[in-house]
Order: C-alpha cells, then structure tokens, then sequence
C-alpha cells in the first residue's frame, strides 16, 4: 500500500504551543486500517544484535521514585533528571510493559498525547507532538535542550502479576525483580545497564499489612501517615543501573548481625523472613559475614554503606538477585536447619550468599555496558563463588562438582541449537541468557559457567598476584562505570605487560574445543613428545572457526608414580625454561595458541605418564592415546586430585560407551574386573578424603554419555548405567556395607568438610545397595531412614528406597509427606524425587502430581521440582511412546501464559531433538498416520511445532522453540 493512500484513513489535528511549534494532538481513523497494513505492523519478536549498540542519546543523573502500594493497584511516581549526550533534539525513548500511564511533565508542564502515531510512522511523517505512547515506548520527540526535569506518573498492578517481572505481590508481600528488563514494568524509563543513576525512593503502604518497607541504600528517615498508612524514606548514593533497583514491602522479621570491615566500619547486616522461618537463618548470616571477610582477605574488597539487607521470598523466578545493598532470595537459598535441609542445600546457600554479595563490586560498582557484556560480572562472580567455596571446603571436590556441572549442562548447550559464545552476538530476550542455577533447571549456562572458567583461564596463566593485579587495575579504571569483556581482558593483560594472543575469541566463538594430544618417547634423546591439535566445532551461525587460546597445565609422572621435575620445554622454534633456580617445577602451562602444535621435554630419562590438563585447566573435551594401564596408573597415584578423579571419569566413560554398543547388539553385558579393583582401591585408601572417594565412585551421568554419542540411545544408556551399578553393588557389597557401618554418627549435625564428607560417603553407599533390590538391603535403607537425624541423610534414605517400586517404596514416601507437609522447601523435594524416577510410565504419576493440594504452578520452585525434575528422567521424559515429549509441551503453552521465563526454561529440554535414535523418529511417523501427531519429523519436533504455533506466545518461550527447530 503506497503511502499517501493511508492519508484516505485519517484526519489528524494540529494545534499552536505558547511558543507558536505545530504540534500534533490527534490522529483519528476514519475508517479501518487495511488488512495488509495490519498485519504488516503486529508486535512480532525482534531480535537485538551487539553489533547494533550505539551510546544512549539521554543519560539520567538522579530518579525519585514513589510508591503508593495498595490492594487493588500502585501509583508509581518517578521524577528524573535528564541531560543530553551531545547536544542535539534526539528524541528521547523510554521503554514500558504493561503500565498505565496517567500523566507526564518536562519541566513542570503536563504533555499531550499524540494518538494513534501508527499512522504517522507508516507515512514517514515527523511532527512535534508532546509525546507518543505504543505498547512497548514512551516517546518524547522533542524534549528542551540542556538538562531538565521529567516527572512520570503510573498505575500497575502487582496482583496480577504472575510474570514476577518488575513489582509483583505473591505470599502477602510486595517485591521486585528488575533484572534484565523488569524495570519497565514499574515505570516508563531507559531500561538498559548503561544509564546509572543515584535513587531516591520514597514508599508508602498500610502500616498493618506491610509494616516492613525496603528499598536500596541508607534509610534516611520513616514515619507514621494518616488512614493507618506509614512511609520510608531509602537513598542510594551510588550510582546504579535501574536493573538493580529494589523494593520489599510486608509482614517481615529480621536476624540482625553486624560486620566490622578492615577499615573499622561497623555494617548492620539484617536477614528477613516471615516470622515462623527467621530460626532457619543462621547459616545464611554465617554465609554472609564469611564472604564478607574473604573478599577483604583476597580482593581487598570492602564493602561500601552501612546496612546490608536479604530477603528471602518464595516466589522467584531465579535464585538470587544482587539488587544494590538490598539483596533478594528465593527463599530455597536461604532457609535452613539440620532437619529440613541437606549438605548440598547448606553448601548452595553459602555459595550464592557469597555470589550476590560479591556482586557488589563485579556488577555492582562495575557494571556491564549492554547486556551482550553480562559474562562480565555473571561469570567473572561465579568464579569468585567458586574460589570462595573451595576455601571454605574441599578445593579438588568443589572443581570436581563444577566441572561436572559444565559437562552435563553447558557442553550439550555448546553443542546444540541454542550455542552462543560467552558473549552473544545477539538475542530476543534476555532473560533466556540467565541460569536457573541450584534450581533443577541447570540451562543457559554459557555465559554463567563457561563465562566462570574464561575467568579461571585468565588466574591460570597469570597466577594469583597475577590475577589479582589485574582485579586491582579493572577497579582503579572502572569503578562506577558500565564496561565491556575487552575492559576486563585489558586490565589483565596491561597489569601484567602480558601476551594473551587470541584469548579474545573465548568471548566471540561458540563451542566447545576438542583438543586431541598423542605422546613419544625418544630414549636416546630423553625426551617426551606431546603433539596436539585443536578444533572448534560447527555451531549456529559459525560454521567456520579460527583456533583458541588454550592454557593445558601439564606433568609428567615417573614410573613409581611421583612427578618428575621437569626443566625445560622446546616449543616453536625456542627452548624455554620451566625450573626456577630457588626449587623444582612439576608442572607447567603448555600454552595452544595453533591448530596443530608440538611441545618436546628435554631430560626425561625414564618414560613418563602424562597427567594433562590438571586442575581442568581449559573448558575443552580432551582426548589422549593414553591407555586404560596408564589411567590406571593416574587414577592411583596422580599428585593432582582432580586428575586421579577425571582418569576414574574416563576409564567409566570408555566403559559405558562399548557396553551400550554391546546392548544395542544384543549382547551380554560384562564388567571388566581391573575397573572393580580400580574403585576397591579407592575405597579402601585411607588417606583419600571421604567426599573425594564419594565422587570418585560415582558414575557419570546418562546425559554425559549420551552427550558423547553420535546418536543418542537413552534406553540403552539407562540400561547400561543400571547394569554396572547393580554390579559394582553385588561385587563390592561387603565394602559398601562397611561403609554405611563406618560413617554413622549420632552427634549434632554440623556443617562442616569432614561431616559432609563423612555423610556423603555413606550415602553413595547405601543408594548401591538398594539398588540390588534385596530385601534385607531395603530393611537397611529403611532403617537409615527412620533414625535418621537429618534431612541429609533422611533424604538419601529415602532416594535409595525411591529407586525400586512397591509397597515399601510407597508407604515411605507418604510417610515423608505426612512429616514434612507444612515445609514447603522439603515438600519441593518430595515433588522432585517422583518426578526423576526412572520407573517406567512415571509420566501419569507426574500427571496426578499436578493436582496435589501442595502444587501450583505458578510459583517457580514447584515447577522446577516437579516439570524440571521430570524432564531430567532420561526413561521417561524420552519414552518411546511421546508420553513424555506431550506432557512437557502442555505444560510449556499452559505455564507460558503464567510465566514465560520459567517457561522458557522447561522448554529448553527439547533443544537436542535431532539427536535422539531413529526409533523415536520413525514411531513419530506412524504416529502421525494415524493422526496422534501433526508431522513426521520426530515426536520432539511435534511439540517445539505446537508450541511455537500456539496463540500469544511469548517472546521467552518463542525464541528458544524457534531456534530449536531452526537447527
């Protein structure tokens, strides 16, 4: 339709300001937009590219926000000062979702609305109105010269909120979550974390329903209003981007602390919780002030005003929020006590207590540019929780559990549709970029975990003082700044005067690295040769990659097991030295910077074992021509723990692959002796540490393995694993026996590495023997369960009675209700333990769980429970018949309506479609004859159709369906 037609469909109105501009007041239809011109214009998903950035044409220098917070809806009052970039009459867009706009001033004098500006932009016409409203932008087009003043008045309404975007109200409280876009559903505003500003907040609510009112900063002052109401006054004096603006109101008690930091200033530390849970604080007041004193201790990092606050709320969409000195938690990570939360809960709160806090300099006082950046503070503060942990526990267990995080989550991730570098070259929404982290919905974890270890990469090659140095130098420069991955990659390398070559393309290239190595000896010479070669391969959008900076700390092992000292290295034309003169190195950086690259030892006069990429080094898939004897020889003597463990991990790996080919021919499956002896003499090495030896005899997971696969079998991968635990509990019952006898104790639980270690040894003992279906094994598993004195080891009990059905296993799980149904976090464990079990046709259990009086599928964490826990079943959630694959979809449409972040995350689950066994794809083509199913190209196919082709989908949901079946 040409343009002047559209003329035909309007009369437009025109009046003369005080200063004589024409200004637009009304473009009115006189008769319907045609159908094309409609259809043309409808709200479809757009995508955001980083090569699109441009610097903000308005920064804001202060915001005063008021909130009048009632039952039925909220006035939000925002009053800000603007100044323009360069001069210039830009017009000036602020972005809003879902908010009445009652009112607008620049500089006191109220705005006009320009109706009806769609006609206007289709015709290509400028005209200065007072300001145009749309579904998605406030804009101003020509707003005063200079700086000035724009107050902005909004009804919302938090009820209804069931999105938990911007201010919502669930469990009787206010609440708020501003990250990454939530902000504009509080107000029309430049929601983007490269305007900083210093806030203001004044709120005022019913003093009897929501006595308690939070917000950033310092309290400047409270006080009681007519009508029972009663305000509070919150001033932020540092400057923040709003995504981390925050505001609590309700009926809320508190755990007060104080921290004294290394400067002698006194901080009030307050946890808030409904008043029946305060008692289940201490550990997060623990966790806190430990954080506290280990960034001063290893960052010189200290904290910056004098009140810190936590809020711990059921409903939440992730698992912390870093909002600036106001920090809000789902209350899963942070609620505990000895009998309602296990060893693995204790430890999660006392990591992302210490991630959100060390947000406050890695996020908070250095901020990201645009959200591409987001690795910039996310990965770089999970590193720092991760070093934080491993401090307060067992350094080699905690690199164990995060690198087995990475394999089973961000490795499939790398490797399927939704691949995308650390630092994404575009999105459509960017809620789908955060991790559900310690949620049961572990996805999206590129930027998070694999962002975590670029960050470790950089402390590898520098060292400690190295690294440190370099943090130093990234806060001198950029404090109070909103910065790139390139500033952080440039405090490094100039703190240090260092060549990092290419490190830059872990920030821009997708994938995971396969680095293959092949080893020689030369007895004449006395050198050992490693020969590597590296590739990245293909991903979505990057079919071509260049090769990766990639540090492989390495040693060589001598014959009796002890690491040789090593002196020197010939690499690239050039011998470098590797000993110092004051004492032996044994171990080095091999540094891969090519495709293919050769590194020669001298002076090696025995041949050596090599122990490669220690500590995992560089998150690559490796593979190496060392033989099983030689993982052997590392499993058993390997000076670094991580390596004894990781040789254990491939040696399990090896073995399940052939006995899944073995199963997929029909033929009988054996265990090979040497790999019980292997994990006997773990078992029974006494200077190992007890949680070291839980992990070593651990198998790897089903998805990892299938993850290896070319074509994915879950059927025969569950088999598999199955077989061999069965077969190592029959095989080394008596050892497993021991074990149980060994590590009971009757004393107070504490938390704390010997006690965990000591309950973690003896719970992966007890979980094989129930699974040899003996009974005098399930009496066992029974009784460990009734004594039990903590819900650590409750609920391992109660998982190694959960694997088989049966009388028991029912009559233990209603009990397990009956006892904890007025705890809602321990209920959420119940939910998840039935919806992982492997027991065929799970999926109607499921079903029924959806109409149980303690789900609702409107908070978060039951979702996760039940749905997440489900999808994470490889026997059900990838049952033949689709049962699985139908269900997951339903929910997908029904909860997308209710909340599509969460949505988002369930969907997910059906990313790595294409790689399932032709049975699935040929029964979805009989399937579809008899019209079970609307096409023929997989059953998981079928759902990501339905899905994306279903009515008012979101764009969180519609971005990760539509890229999955783009794949």
């Amino acid at each position: 339709m040409h343009a002047y037609d559209l003329i035909l469909h309007s009369l437009t109105f025109f009046q003369r300001d005080k200063q004589g501009r024409r200004r637009l007041i009304c473009a009115v239809a006189t008769e319907p937009l045609p159908k094309q011109v409609e259809e043309s214009n409808m709200d479809t998903p757009k995508e955001i590219f980083l090569k699109d950035y441009k610097l903000p044409d308005y920064y804001f220098d202060s915001v005063d926000l008021s909130f009048l917070l009632g039952e039925e809806k909220t006035i939000v009052s925002s009053k800000i000062t603007v100044f323009p970039r360069v001069d210039g009459s830009s017009p000036l867009v602020l972005d809003g979702a879902d908010l009445k706009l009652l009112s607008v001033k620049v500089n006191g004098e109220e705005l006009k609305e320009v109706l009806n500006m769609l006609y206007l932009s289709l015709l290509c016409i400028s005209l200065n109105g007072d300001y145009h409203l749309d579904s998605r932008h406030l804009t101003i087009p020509s707003p005063p010269s200079g700086t000035f003043t724009l107050e902005i008045v909004t009804e919302i309404y938090p009820q209804k909120n069931t999105s938990l975007e911007g201010l919502y109200k669930s469990s009787g409280n206010f609440c708020t979550q501003c990250e990454a876009e939530g902000f504009r559903k509080i107000t029309f505003y430049q929601d983007r974390p490269d305007i900083m500003a210093k806030y203001t907040v004044r709120i005022e609510a019913d003093k009897s329903l929501y006595p308690v009112l939070l917000s950033n900063g310092n309290l400047l002052g409270q006080g009681d209003l007519e009508g029972g109401k009663h305000y509070a006054l919150w001033e932020d004096p540092f400057k923040k981007p709003c995504y981390l603006f925050a505001l609590v109101a309700g009926q809320l008690e508190s755990r007060d602390d104080t921290f004294v930091t290394c400067s002698g200033r006194n901080v009030s530390l307050r946890i808030w919780t409904p008043a029946q849970d305060v008692h289940k604080t201490a550990h997060a007041m623990y966790s806190l002030k430990a954080a506290m004193k280990w960034d001063e201790d290893v960052f010189g990092l200290e904290y910056d005003l004098d009140l810190f606050n936590i809020v711990a709320v059921p409903d939440f969409n992730m698992g912390a929020m870093e909002n600036k000195s106001l920090n809000i938690f789902n209350s899963k990570l942070v609620l505990a006590s000895p009998e309602t939360a296990s060893d693995a809960d204790y430890a999660a709160i006392l990591g992302v207590i210490g991630h959100e806090y060390f947000h406050n300099w890695t996020g908070n006082r250095v901020t990201c540019r645009d959200w591409f950046q987001l690795s910039l503070k996310e990965g770089l503060t999970v590193f720092r929780d991760q070093e934080f942990s491993s401090d307060m526990g067992s350094r080699t267990v905690k690199r164990i559990a995060d690198v087995s995080r990475l394999r089973i989550s961000q490795f499939p991730q790398d490797a399927g549709p939704m691949a995308h570098p650390v630092r994404p070259h575009s999105y459509i929404k960017m809620d789908n970029f955060y991790t559900g982290k310690f949620l049961l919905c572990d996805i999206f974890m590129t930027v998070y975990e694999k962002g975590a270890e670029v960050v470790r990469m950089y402390k590898t090659l520098l060292g400690s003082q190295g690294f440190r140095k370099g943090m130093d130098l990234y806060f001198k420069r950029h404090d109070g700044q909103a910065v790139t991955c390139e500033d952080f990659f440039a405090a490094m390398r100039d703190a240090n005067d260092a060549d990092f070559a290419n490190f830059l393309q872990w920030y821009s290239q997708a994938g995971t690295p396969l680095v293959k190595v092949t080893s020689s000896y030369d007895a004449a010479a006395h050198t050992f040769t490693l020969k590597f070669s590296q590739e990245v391969p293909p991903t979505p959008g990057q079919p071509v990659k260049e090769p990766m900076f990639i540090p492989v700390v390495s040693g060589l092992l001598d014959p009796s097991g002890k690491d040789m000292p090593l002196s020197s290295v010939y690499h690239d034309g050039a011998l470098r030295s590797i000993a110092s003169n004051s004492e032996p190195a044994y171990s080095t950086i091999l540094r891969l910077t090519k495709k293919e690259e050769e590194f020669v030892f001298t002076d090696i006069h025995e041949r050596p074992v090599p122990s490669l990429l220690r500590g995992f080094s560089a998150p690559i898939r490796l593979e190496s021509d060392l033989s099983d004897s030689d993982l052997f020889f590392l499993l058993a003597h390997d000076s670094d723990d991580f390596n004894r463990w990781e040789a254990g991990q491939v040696l399990a790996r090896k073995l399940m692959l052939s006995l899944v080919v073995d199963f997929q021919q029909g033929k009988p499956l054996v265990l090979k002796p040497k790999f019980v002896q292997g994990l006997r003499r773990i078992l029974c090495d006494s200077s190992l540490d007890k949680e070291f030896i839980a992990k070593a005899i651990t198998l790897p997971g089903e998805g990892e393995i299938m993850d290896m696969m070319e074509v994915a079998d879950p059927d025969a991968v569950h088999a598999v694993r199955s077989f061999i635990r069965k077969q190592l509990a029959s095989e080394l019952k008596a050892d497993f026996l021991s074990l149980v006898e060994n590590n009971r104790s009757s004393e107070e639980y504490v938390f704390n590495h010997p006690n965990m270690a000591r309950r973690a040894l003896k719970n992966i003992a007890l979980a094989y023997l129930a699974s040899l279906e003996d009974q005098e094994l399930t009496e066992l598993a029974l009784h460990e369960y009734k004594t039990a004195t903590n819900m650590t080891e409750q609920f391992a009990a109660l998982a190694a009675i959960a694997q088989n059905p049966g009388k028991i296993h029912d009559e233990v799980l209603a009990d397990f209700y009956t006892k904890w149904r007025d705890d809602f976090l321990v209920v959420n464990k119940w939910f998840a333990l039935q919806a992982m079990s492997d027991v065929p046709g799970n999926v109607e259990n499921v079903r029924n769980l959806l109409s149980h009086p303690a789900y609702d599928l409107r908070n978060p964490n039951k979702v996760y429970s039940l749905i997440g826990g489900f999808c994470s079943s490889p026997v059900n959630f990838h049952a033949k018949d689709g049962s699985g694959y139908k269900f997951l979809g339903e929910i997908v449409v029904q909860l997308d309506k209710i909340n599509p972040q969460v949505a988002s995350r369930m969907v997910s689950a059906f990313s790595r479609w294409r790689r399932y066994d032709e049975t699935r794809q040929n029964l979805a083509k009989i399937c579809s004859l008899v019209n079970l199913y609307p096409n023929r190209h997989g059953l998981m196919q079928a759902q990501l159709e339905m899905i994306v082709s279903a009515n008012g989908l979101s764009e969180n949901v519609f971005e990760i369906a539509s890229k999955c079946l783009a794949a």
